[in-house]
């Protein structure tokens, strides 16, 4: 009997989500209301690595963030930023946008979007 895949190997491993923090980002740098959240919106590349490093390791792929970072500790990590619906739907709304570009399998696609809904609520801390 096989081990089950992760969603990290069915996805196409790192390269994945290397592309999907990229086509993600790219579409940060042209969001406004995505844009104002960053402390150096000129320099995002910290920011594309860590997203990447911990998406990766949370659908079972390297603990390249854990032993970089620690516990991602997420609500602690965002709340120095006003996030609120519209900039929660503009995260998911890129993110879903990020994955529609890469059309990855149903079983994939279906996970990241249960994923992505909750992750995006879960870090709102405005009305």
């Amino acid at each position: 009997m096989s081990d089950p895949v992760s969603v990290y190997e069915a996805a196409g491993g790192m390269p994945f989500f290397e592309a999907l923090v990229d086509r993600f980002y790219d579409g940060v740098e042209a969001d406004p209301v995505l844009l104002k959240l960053y402390p150096d919106p000129d320099d995002l590349a910290g920011a594309r690595r860590r997203l990447a490093l911990f998406l990766a390791q949370y659908w079972g792929g390297p603990s390249a963030y854990g032993d970089e970072r620690g516990h991602p500790r997420l609500r602690m990590r965002h709340a120095p930023f006003a996030i609120g619906a519209q900039e929660r739907d503009h995260w998911l709304q890129n993110m879903r946008d990020a994955l529609d570009g890469l059309a990855p399998d149903q079983e994939v696609r279906v996970a990241f979007d249960e994923y992505l809904a909750m992750a995006a609520e879960a870090m709102r801390n405005r009305d």
